[in-house]
């Protein structure tokens, strides 16, 4: 009698099993990225969101992933969202400044909140729903999508000793911090990524700003440039997932979780990814090229580059009411975060040192 009540049982157990895989609705999804296909670890973050979203939901969600190399739009990304040709994107806030200005601080600011920071603003000081409001007339909800951390201030061939040396210097610097070099006096050029070490390396520009080590040095710059100067631009320049509402809103609440949880995960592993990737890299560079010397820009400099970007701020936040709350949100939450930041990571490291 007890055999064949726990046969009974397994078979009911495996009908439901088999009714409710019978039932399950599929979601195919197709995720358009900024990034090529080999444009690690950015790329690798996308495709990550999309298999823990896939294994998270039981294989009802699949996102399919494609990088610039096949739709070849990358800073169309949000434009194509947006009017429902792909589902997702995978992108930085900021390249959509030209669009709406509104978008610009959700990816990093100049002196603004480092990683921990930001994450801390983005999740528990309201920073998530503020960006939800800045995108809400694009018809998309964005989710931060993986962080860069400190970006270094760029590769320069001569040394800057004072404010002077800026005065008529050729640089590739894009969007805000560009804009603020252009301020105190930095001739700030354009010029494609495939031909900045060329650029660097002919004198047509005599400094550079990219990213960190672990993307610095696949291009090179560290052959032909001895100057590393640390960041001040991109302290935590933080990706995106934006998703299309009309798709999201039709996914069921349970898959809408799976959805958004994948991308905070991947959007970590990205953070302490590419942790490991700079300090990998950095260990590489300075090991084979010695004479790499690590500075940051002097005082006056940093002043300088302070005082425009106040006033470009100020500008820009007289214009728009939704920039203006960020940016107050974002300088009250760093006021907070700061001090805890001062003596906590802060003093740790300054007093291991001494």
């Amino acid at each position: 009698m007890k055999k064949s009540i726990i046969k009974v049982f397994i078979l009911l157990t495996m009908f439901i099993l088999i009714a409710t895989t019978a039932n399950a609705r599929e979601y195919r999804l197709k995720m358009a990225t900024t990034w090529g296909k080999t444009a690690s670890p950015l790329i690798d973050i996308a495709k990550e969101a999309a298999s823990l979203a896939q294994t998270m939901s039981n294989g009802e969600l699949k996102i399919r992933v494609d990088s610039a190399n096949k739709h070849k739009a990358p800073f169309d990304v949000l434009d194509m969202v947006k009017a429902g040709q792909y589902d997702i994107g995978h992108s930085a806030s900021y390249y959509w400044k030209g669009k709406d200005i509104n978008t610009l601080p959700f990816t990093s600011m100049p002196f603004g909140m480092t990683a921990p920071e930001q994450y801390a603003w983005f999740y528990y000081g309201g920073g998530l729903e503020l960006m939800q409001k800045a995108y809400k007339r694009h018809k998309v909800l964005s989710f931060p999508g993986g962080n860069t951390g400190v970006q270094m201030g760029g590769w320069f061939k001569k040394q800057i000793n004072s404010l002077s040396d800026l005065k008529g210097l050729k640089m590739r610097i894009p969007g805000f911090a560009g804009e603020i070099m252009a301020k105190v006096g930095v001739l700030v050029t354009n010029v494609a990524p495939g031909e900045l070490y060329t650029s660097l390396e002919r004198g047509n520009i005599d400094a550079l700003e990219w990213v960190g080590p672990s993307m610095d040095i696949k291009m090179g710059f560290h052959r032909v440039a001895k100057y590393y100067y640390t960041g001040w631009h991109e302290p935590a320049s933080e990706m995106q997932f934006i998703v299309n509402k009309r798709t999201y809103n039709k996914l069921p609440k349970r898959l809408q979780k799976v959805l958004v949880l994948a991308f905070k995960l991947a959007a970590y592993d990205m953070y302490i990814k590419n942790y490991d990737l700079n300090a990998k890299a950095w260990e590489k560079m300075k090991k084979q090229y010695p004479q790499i010397k690590v500075k940051s820009f002097p005082k006056d400099v940093m002043q300088a580059l302070k005082k425009a970007n106040n006033e470009l701020r100020a500008k820009m936040a007289a214009k728009s009411p939704i920039l203006k709350e960020v940016f107050k949100s974002q300088e009250e939450y760093m006021k907070i975060a700061r001090d805890w930041t001062k003596i906590s990571n802060y003093q740790y490291i300054k007093s291991s040192l001494e």
